[in-house]
């Protein structure tokens, strides 16, 4: 089982300061659990169904303290001791932490599934925005650069950064229309950030980012395509064709790659996710030695 991180701790109840909204039928968010330590005193408490049925009651002290309440699991504190002290928390896998503590949008799904794969390493994220993947990543034990042409972006990223005092992120305001890659890096990803860039900027973006990698790092892209089945609708000023990015990375190990539709933020009149393909590439760059030809 995933190990689960504290998020939040609440301050310590007495009789006196027990939220009236704990004690009414209340359940935890999608993907969090909660747990209540008594401290001293008794508490009384149920789980309940949806519609209020008590289906267990219990009660607990400092000897017999509560098991962790499991998400969406409805319940309530019927009542407690005059003495009582007692405590809650929430925790949460680690890749939600930065979601759940401070409202980020979760880290992609290809970055969480790449990280898995690729060792940690120096990373750079291109167009990073509030910093979802750059946090995850920097939890995962990476070296991270983010860059963003966003600076509010980029200052509430920093502000978290701070907040959390991690150490080995570095971020920059930078266009990705007008940068030039320098280093090494063993892992390079831009998720759902070309759509927006000029036109003529993705092509040599991307050499660039072959050009960065050191042998044997990995490139990750998600971005929008146009696609007869699915046609752009939104006025992206760049969007992929059928084939052209899984084209682009000839001579590398393709990892993964698919052109799947998928659903954006943005809804239709109807009001209904607009759906459109999406360009997703996992891809390794050959280690120079493993191509060259003996003697």
């Amino acid at each position: 089982m995933t190990e689960l991180i504290c998020y939040k701790t609440l301050p310590i109840w007495h009789a006196d300061t027990l939220p009236d909204a704990f004690k009414q039928q209340h359940n935890t968010r999608e993907g969090v659990r909660a747990q209540l330590t008594v401290l001293k005193g008794t508490v009384n408490f149920s789980l309940l169904t949806a519609n209020g049925q008590v289906t267990d009651s219990f009660i607990f002290t400092p000897e017999n303290q509560p098991p962790r309440i499991l998400p969406q699991q409805w319940h309530r504190i019927d009542s407690v001791s005059s003495d009582v002290a007692c405590q809650l928390a929430f925790y949460c896998r680690p890749e939600e932490y930065y979601h759940h503590k401070y409202s980020l949008t979760a880290p992609h799904s290809e970055v969480i599934e790449a990280a898995r794969l690729i060792p940690p390493g120096r990373v750079l994220d291109l167009g990073c925005g509030n910093g979802r993947n750059v946090l995850y990543l920097n939890q995962r034990g990476f070296r991270v650069e983010g860059w963003d042409k966003s600076a509010d972006s980029l200052r509430h990223l920093q502000s978290i950064m701070a907040a959390e005092k991690l150490a080995n992120v570095t971020l920059a305001q930078r266009d990705l229309n007008q940068v030039t890659l320098e280093g090494r890096y063993d892992f390079i990803l831009s998720t759902v950030v070309m759509m927006f860039l000029q036109p003529e900027t993705p092509t040599p973006l991307i050499e660039q980012m072959q050009r960065a990698t050191a042998d044997g790092g990995y490139n990750l892209i998600v971005a929008a395509m146009d696609t007869p089945d699915y046609p752009c609708v939104m006025p992206f000023p760049f969007t992929f064709k059928p084939g052209e990015l899984r084209a682009k990375y000839n001579g590398w190990k393709i990892i993964k790659y698919n052109e799947n539709p998928g659903a954006l933020h943005k809804v239709d009149a109807q009001g209904n996710r607009i759906k459109m393909r999406f360009a997703t590439l996992l891809a390794q760059k050959v280690q120079m030695q493993a191509i060259q030809s003996v003697g």
